[in-house]
Order: C-alpha cells, then structure tokens, then sequence
C-alpha cells in the first residue's frame, strides 16, 4: 500500500473513530440529573429560613370556590355578542378548524341551556374535596380522596396521583376517580385508592409563575413534593399528554418514591427510539402483536396526522403569550380552541363531521364544565407556558429522554391518540416496561372518554406490579 493508501485509510479510520463516538454520546444512557426540591417559583423572593418557610406553609386548606352571579352574567353577555363568526366554506365540516355554524349551536348551549344551570354545575364540580397548599412559593390546588380505615378492610389499599394535560383539567378524572375511590361499586374489586388529582401550575386553580424555567421536570418536582406534604411517601402515578411527560420525570428522578408509573401516551423521544420506530416499518411483524399493526404503521400516516394537528404545538412553544392574549375574555374564542381538541384528538376521522363528532363520545356538559373551569380561572396564558418551557434551552440540558427510568411501567394504547411508540422503543426508556396493552376504541383523552377501559387497565397494572414486585398495600 503507498503513502497515499496509508493515508486515506489513517483518515478514514479516525473518521470512523469520531463517528462513533458521537453516535455512542448521541445515543448512550446518562445519568438522573440533580434537581434543587426547593427551587422557588413564587413572587416573593425565597425565604431565608426555607425550614420555617415549610412549617409555615405546610397547612392543606379545604376550599369551595365560587363564583358571583355578575361573573356569571358577564359571561352570558360576552356569549349573547356572538354575531360575526365568518360561515365556513361550503363542504367543510373540521377541516379548516372548528366549523362555525356547529360553533354557533355550542354557543347557544352554553348560554341558554348551561349557564342558567351554572350552580347545578358547581355542585358537581365540588363533589370531592377540594384543597390548596403552598408548593415551592406556589399556591397549588388538587383534589384529595382519602379511604376511611373501615373501607380498606379486605381490599388492596395504595395511594394514586393523577396527572392531566392540556387542554385538559382535573374535569377529566371524575368517572375515573370515583372507580379508584369507590370499590363498593363492584364487589368482586379488591383494590381502594386514596386519590390525588392536581391541577398543575398555572391550569385551573393552582397559581401559574411569573418566573422563567417552569417546566415539565421542575413541576415533577413539586408534584413530589405535594405526595410527601400528603404522607405519601411511596404511590403509583397515571397519566396522559403532559401527565405522562410529568409522570415519567416523577419515576425518573424519585424512583425510591413511585410504586409504578402508568400512562396512556408514553412515549420516548430519544434519537435511538425514533430511529428504532423509522427501521421496524420495514419488518412489522417482528414488533408489533399480530392485530394492531395499524396503530403503528405505515408511520407516513402519522407523520402526515401530527404536521396536521400540532399547528397548535408550535405557537403554545414559541408565541405562548400571543395566542393567550388572544383567547383571553374571549369565551366564543376559547371554546372554538380547546374543543376543536377533543374532536380531533379522539378520532381523526371526525375532522369530517360537521359536529366534529364532540358528543359521540362526550356529554356536551362535561365539555362545557372543563372550558368553565380554563375560562374562570383565566388560566388559558399561563397553562400554554409549559410549552415553551419544555423547549427552552435549560430543560433540553437536561436530558431526560435519556435517563432510563427502571421503576415498573404500563402503557395503555388507545388506537386514535397521536402518536404511538413501540415496546421496543419504550423499552430504552422504561426497563421495566411490564404491562402493554392495545384498546381499539378511544383517543387522546381516555380518562374522559373510556374511564372504565382506563380503570381495568390500570388495575391489571397494579396486579402485575404486585405480582412481579412483592409490593404490599400501605
């Protein structure tokens, strides 16, 4: 071999070298980061004594908020203004967005048949208990079903959080929470949950930040902080959209704290998982059950559905501010844009329902007591903040997508939600990845829609967590 031989094979060698050290730095595990338990997020600056500063803070206070009737009437007014909205084109029902002449209709519900029934509504709202407490500066609300001692007698006792997303709210949960919270209701269930649902930072009734940086691991942090403040020192996590991203930091960072984490959109978005998801369209069979290759494949389909549905994406992680300022007392805006959600985030296929499909598989109250609760609180701004803080630089840093979280998992796939992920390329993530199952019925928001398809899935969860782990009720 010549000089030049030599050479070209020197270069290509340590060519090869730098690539594959990248690719191994660019794919390999990292360790859990290191985040501050008592980072502040509140308005004031942070106590000097944060010891006293806990002690002080530490009450849990039951709450019934209400609303004056002239909140009520002004509401009713701003939806009596609803004369302007521009027809849709002719033969579109959802496909240029939510179809105005349905949007009319919804309007007239909402004031006319909804609004005069506000206090009814109220009532149902507040049927759990309701409670706020000081989180890390933050004024944080969350709902606290707890089992009295003679209840737990021959059942499976174990705390649960509940984790919602957006634009969903605690709403979501409520035929759930009454399955986990109420085992007389079936009396061959043998398990009993004491039940946690927040509202996260900023959604509904817990105070958003007006500091920089709050995103979907810091709030990990305070929803594990919410469990201590509550005596739950261990307790299993459920979640979907940003409860599952949430939920996975939790079991992530605080393994010694989480029983078991189960959601129904876990994903994994590490470049070695999307790379596994791009080369198993190749050969299906090897990775998906036989039956439920279309929820998978051909991921062209996918990718057509998610540059389609995630206009909403980009805006809520660049220009969170903008559209909220746009969609604040703006209450015809406001349900045009969180109900156009729960119609094409359940089925894809309802885009071309005039209706957008909304009632096929929601009660138009439930609908309307979730916008209630974002339109109320006048949280609409500061829930779509967690976007752009998940993509600000600091929480990239972090890399958690890489981070392999080894408590026990189960993933529930519901066959019309956004996107779906392989076991193969869960199992990076979660290794112990114990429960995965398909359901052929159902989309984004599955605690609303199939609470009872959820609930089974959960328990056979919890069941193969019991059985593979030795845990035993609390």
């Amino acid at each position: 071999m010549g000089v030049t031989g030599k050479i070209l094979v020197l270069i290509l060698a340590i060519g090869g070298g730098l690539v594959y050290k990248n690719v191994t730095q660019l794919w390999a595990d990292l360790p859990a980061p290191k985040l501050d338990p008592q980072e502040w997020w509140g308005d004031d600056a942070q106590p000097k004594d944060y010891e006293a500063y806990l002690k002080n803070s530490s009450e849990v206070i039951g709450n019934r908020l209400s609303y004056p009737d002239k909140t009520i009437a002004d509401l009713k007014e701003r939806l009596n203004r609803t004369l302007r909205l521009t027809p849709p084109l002719e033969g579109v029902a959802f496909e240029y967005g939510f179809n105005t002449d349905y949007l009319r209709e919804i309007v007239e519900y909402w004031r006319d048949d909804y609004l005069p029934r506000w206090r009814e509504r109220e009532v149902f709202l507040w049927q759990f208990n309701h409670f706020t407490t000081d989180i890390q500066g933050l004024r944080t609300h969350f709902l606290h079903l707890m089992v009295y001692d003679d209840n737990k007698v021959g059942k499976q006792h174990y705390p649960v959080l509940l984790l919602h997303g957006w634009p969903g709210s605690v709403r979501e949960f409520y035929d759930l929470i009454h399955l986990l919270h109420q085992s007389n209701l079936d009396k061959n269930n043998k398990y009993i949950f004491n039940v946690v649902v927040p509202s996260l930072p900023g959604y509904g009734w817990s105070e958003g930040t007006s500091r920089k940086g709050l995103g979907p691991a810091q709030v990990a942090v305070m929803m594990r902080n919410l469990m201590l403040r509550l005596g739950y020192d261990k307790f299993f996590i459920q979640g979907g959209d940003w409860g599952s991203v949430i939920g996975s930091n939790i079991a992530t960072l605080y393994p010694e704290n989480v029983l078991g984490y189960h959601s129904n959109m876990c994903n994994n978005m590490s470049p070695k998982s999307l790379a596994k998801g791009l080369l198993a369209e190749f050969w299906p069979s090897l990775f998906v059950p036989s039956g439920f290759e279309d929820f998978f494949f051909p991921k062209s389909n996918e990718l057509k559905y998610l540059m389609e549905e995630s206009g909403y994406f980009h805006i809520q992680a660049t220009k969170p501010d903008t559209i909220g300022a746009a969609l604040t007392d703006n209450p015809v805006g406001l349900a045009a844009y969180i109900l156009e959600k729960f119609s094409t985030w359940t089925n894809p296929s309802y885009r071309s329902l005039p209706d957008g499909g909304l009632t096929k598989r929601y009660k138009m109250d439930a609908l309307l007591d979730n916008l209630m609760i974002y339109y109320l609180t006048n949280s609409i701004t500061t829930s779509q903040r967690l976007y752009a803080e998940q993509y600000a630089q600091a929480q990239r840093d972090l890399h958690l997508e890489r981070v392999p979280t080894r408590v026990p998992t189960g993933c529930a796939r519901f066959k019309s939600d956004i996107m779906q992920f392989l076991d193969v390329q869960l199992k990076d993530k979660y290794t112990n990845l114990v429960h995965s199952t398909y359901h052929k019925q159902g989309g984004h928001f599955a605690a609303l829609e199939v609470p009872k398809v959820l609930y089974k899935d959960f328990i056979d969860f919890v069941k193969t967590v019991e059985r593979k782990f030795k845990i035993k009720t609390l």
